[in-house]
């Protein structure tokens, strides 16, 4: 006979469902198979624990474990846990079309099975959905594109679509290992030079003091992989932004930042040109601030 689904998870026979969730992926992450490669005694406490957790997580099969214990062949345990026991069946215990119900939610006997008086099964439990998480390119989030995972060592191809944002779900029907959907949770890499904000793509470009004053022309990189040039109007301070419309995210548009870079003037002559330059074109960038 298996453990006792509350022993596998360590957990009271009154912990909420919280309680449940969080002593599963515990012990999930533990033994899981990916962390756990060859390893044939962490599988079968995967399992296991994977067992436990189908039955405790559903209330109704959870109700029905309390009742009356673990499902065997030929009916029913002489003890269920936390109460009296059930032998077989029949007049005055239980109908074989209930046990029929009951069999079905512990997944024995499958539709269309034999059952006590020539009856068959009415329900046949459907695959368990596996969850995953992948993390893939910023690029291939952004443009969209395809990415292959492991699943308990089952190689598998997902689409991603243009534009999933961080921590976005994908299903793919009938891909998990046993038949089941496979939930894929979906997180993306930083990249080098863009940030997202929304389906606008943000890129930084430092120039001079000198690029910044008199205005310049910059090549820039841009989603698709080309290179676009943009014109600096004189006068650009750090902050400012030039707009490249439907550059970014599906039909969003791709930013790029000034910040002006300024040298460390160490020398006499370097210094005297620098007020000279002041006091050619005065300014206070401080003006109207309400605190100057």
């Amino acid at each position: 006979m298996p453990r006792d689904y509350y022993e596998v998870l360590g957990v009271s026979r009154d912990a909420n469902e919280d309680t449940v969730k969080k002593a599963y992926r515990k012990l999930a992450c533990q033994y899981h198979p990916d962390r756990n490669p060859g390893d044939k005694a962490a599988e079968a406490k995967f399992k296991e624990v994977q067992e436990a957790y189908d039955v405790l997580s559903d209330k109704n099969k959870r109700a029905q474990y309390d009742r009356f214990g673990f499902v065997g062949d030929g009916g029913f345990p002489g003890h269920a846990p936390g109460g009296g026991g059930f032998q077989g069946f029949g007049p005055g215990n239980i109908d074989p079309e209930d046990l029929s119900e009951i069999l079905g939610r512990f997944g024995f006997g499958g539709m269309g099975a034999e059952m006590p008086g020539g009856r068959r099964s009415r329900r046949q439990r459907a695959p368990e959905a596996v969850e995953a998480e992948v993390t893939v390119p910023f690029l291939a989030a952004a443009n969209g594109g395809k990415v292959t995972l492991s699943v308990n060592g089952t190689q598998v191809d997902m689409k991603v679509p243009a534009g999933i944002e961080e921590g976005g779900k994908l299903r793919l029907k009938g891909q998990a290992p046993g038949g089941g959907d496979l939930i894929v949770k979906v997180h993306i890499e930083a990249h080098p030079y863009f940030r997202r904000e929304g389906n606008n793509i943000l890129l930084e470009a430092p120039l001079s003091m000198m690029e910044a004053a008199l205005g310049t022309k910059l090549d820039v990189p841009t989603l698709d992989g080309t290179q676009v040039t943009v014109k600096v109007p004189p006068g650009a301070s750090t902050g400012a932004r030039l707009r490249l419309r439907g550059k970014g995210i599906n039909g969003g548009d791709q930013l790029i930042e000034i910040k002006v870079m300024v040298p460390k003037v160490d020398d006499e002559r370097g210094k005297a040109l620098l007020e000279e330059l002041a006091k050619l074109h005065p300014m206070n960038p401080r003006f109207g601030l309400g605190w100057t």
